[in-house]
């Protein structure tokens, strides 16, 4: 299995793993009395169930960013800074333009 699949299975359980543990608080210390909801009406697994997936989903994919931006890139180690841009000049020119007497445009011109 390609390395990059295995730390995105990891992470991605390790995620729904934190989800897990985040559902059960809510529930333990009945946060907005979720307890007396989800033991007291026929559909308490599912709600629990969808709120796990959901709490999942979110967890899985901040522990697969983390997990991400802390991979490290060892062929970029030259501390030489890079290489400066020469200072952009403006050069000014003037362009001439003929206004023909038939042009209406330029018949502001005359006046």
């Amino acid at each position: 299995m390609p390395k990059l699949i295995r730390l995105y299975i990891t992470h991605v359980a390790i995620g729904f793993a934190i989800a897990a543990a985040f559902v059960g608080m809510l529930l333990y210390l009945n946060v907005a009395n979720l307890w007396h909801l989800v033991t007291h009406t026929e559909q308490g697994i599912l709600a629990v169930a969808i709120l796990w997936f959901a709490n999942g989903i979110v967890f899985a994919g901040v522990q697969f960013g983390i997990a991400v931006m802390r991979l490290k890139d060892d062929d970029d180690n030259d501390d030489d800074g890079g290489k400066r841009m020469g200072e952009m000049v403006r050069q000014h020119a003037t362009i001439p333009v003929r206004a023909d007497e038939g042009d209406q445009r330029a018949s502001w011109l005359k006046r």
